[in-house]
C-alpha cells in the first residue's frame, strides 16, 4: 500500500529547512509516494489530527507539549542518546503506539548515515563564528544581537567578508586563526570551504583530525587560535575533552570564540565541557561556565546551524534522503527502515 506522507510545519524558532525540496517532492509524487493527485497543502499543525496511518515527516523535534504521538514519524528527535528529557519525549511515542524513525539513525549497511547536514552545519558554524569574532573586536562588551536571515549562502559569505574586513584593523591587520577539529569529515570540510569562501588565508586555518587528536586532550594548542570549531560527531564512546576551563584559564589565551558545531551539551561525553545549555539565533553565544583569565570567551551552541543557508542545505539533504523515502512502501523489509525501527524498539525497551 502506498503511504500518505504528511510534511509538517516546523515550530522551532528560525528553522527554515525542510527534509523535502520541490524537486524531491515531485519525484515522490511521480513514484506514487504522495497522493496520486499531487501534494496537497494543508493547515500548519494539522498533522496532529491526521489519519493514524499517515507518515508524519519533519526535521526538528516535535514541540515538547505532551501531545500523544500515535503516528509513524520521521524527524530528528534528539532523545536516542539519553539526552535531557529523553524519557518524557520517547514515552510520548511508546505510550500512544507510535513509531519513530529518527533521521540521525537512518543508516546504510555499513552503518553510515544516509543523509546528514554535516557540510552545511560546518559551513554555517564557521560563518557565525567569524561574525562573533568580528563583533567582539568591533563592539567589546556588547552582547551579539540576533543573526539575520540570509536568502543564500553567497549572501551569507558577503556579509561575513564585510564584517571580517571591518574588524581586521583592530587585529593588527591579521586574519583570525582558526582550528577545525574533525577537518576530514563532512562537517569539517564545510568549515574549510567557508574559510576559503570568505578569504581566510590557508596558513591561518589549522586542520586537525584523528592524527592530531589521537594522543588525547586537553590540547594546549587551542589557546593559540582565535576560533575553535568542533566538527567531531559525538558517538557513544567517551573521548578525552579537547579543552577544559582549566586549560583555557591562562593570560596568554588568544581564543575568543568556540563554535561547538556538534552541539550536544547535555551529553556527558561532550568534548567541549566548558559551557552548559544552548544558544539561539536570537542570542547566538553563551558565556563559558566559569571565570577565565584573558579575553572574553563566547561559545556558539546552536543545534540547527544549517538553517542559516536553508535553501542549499535543504536541497542537499533532501536529495540524499530521497532514495530511502522512495522505499517507504517496503519499509518492513528495506534495511534502512528495519534498522531504524530496531533502534527505536531498543531505546523504548530501556525506558524506566
Amino acid at each position: 500500500m502506498t503511504p500518505i506522507i504528511h510534511l509538517r510545519a516546523e515550530t522551532k524558532p528560525f528553522e527554515r529547512r525542510s527534509p523535502l525540496s520541490p524537486e524531491t517532492t515531485k519525484a515522490l509524487i511521480s513514484a506514487g509516494e504522495f497522493k496520486a493527485v499531487g501534494a496537497e497543502i494543508v493547515p500548519a499543525g494539522s498533522w496532529i489530527s491526521a489519519p493514524v496511518d499517515n507518515i508524519i515527516i519533519g526535521l526538528k523535534e516535535i514541540e515538547a507539549d505532551g501531545t500523544p504521538l500515535p503516528h509513524i514519524y520521521i524527524h530528528f528527535a534528539h532523545c536516542f542518546k539519553k539526552q535531557d528529557r529523553w524519557v518524557t519525549e520517547l514515552s510520548r511515542f511508546a505510550k500512544a503506539g507510535g513509531l519513530l524513525y529518527d533521521l540521525e539513525f537512518l543508516v546504510d549497511d555499513r552503518g553510515a548515515r544516509i543523509a546528514a547536514f554535516g557540510f552545511s552545519a560546518g559551513f554555517s558554524g564557521t560563518a557565525l563564528a567569524l561574525l562573533s569574532w568580528a563583533h567582539q573586536l568591533l563592539h567589546p562588551g556588547v552582547p551579539q544581537g540576533a543573526v539575520p536571515a540570509f536568502d543564500s549562502a553567497s549572501a551569507l559569505v558577503e556579509f561575513v567578508q564585510s564584517s571580517v574586513a571591518e574588524a581586521l584593523p583592530l587585529n593588527n591587520g591579521e586574519y583570525p586563526r582558526l582550528m577545525i577539529i574533525g577537518a576530514l569529515g563532512r562537517c569539517g570540510k564545510g568549515a574549510t570551504e567557508c574559510c576559503l569562501a570568505v578569504g581566510i588565508p590557508e596558513k591561518s586555518v589549522l586542520k586537525w583530525d584523528l592524527a592530531e587528536t589521537s594522543r588525547g586532550g586537553p590540547f594546549s594548542e587551542i589557546v593559540d587560535v582565535d576560533v575553535l570549531l568542533n566538527c567531531v560527531y559525538l558517538g557513544a564512546h567517551r573521548i578525552p575533552p579537547f579543552t577544559t576551563l582549566e586549560s583555557l584559564s591562562t593570560p596568554e589565551r588568544r581564543l575568543r570564540v568556540i563554535c561547538d558545531v556538534s552541539c550536544d551539551p547535555d551529553n556527558k561525553n561532550n568534548p567541549i565541557p566548558v559551557y552548559s545549555g544552548y544558544s539561539s539565533f536570537d542570542s547566538p553565544t553563551v558565556a563559558a561556565s566559569g571565570t577565565l583569565d584573558g579575553p572574553e570567551l563566547r561559545i556558539i551552541a546552536i543545534d540547527h546551524l544549517p538553517t542559516m543557508i536553508a535553501r542549499e542545505a535543504s536541497d542537499e539533504y533532501a536529495g540524499l534522503l530521497l532514495p530511502s523515502l522512495l522505499t517507504l512502501r517496503d519499509r518492513e523489509k528495506e534495511s534502512v527502515w528495519t534498522r531504524a525501527e530496531q533502534t527505536y524498539r531498543e531505546r523504548v525497551s530501556e525506558l524506566p
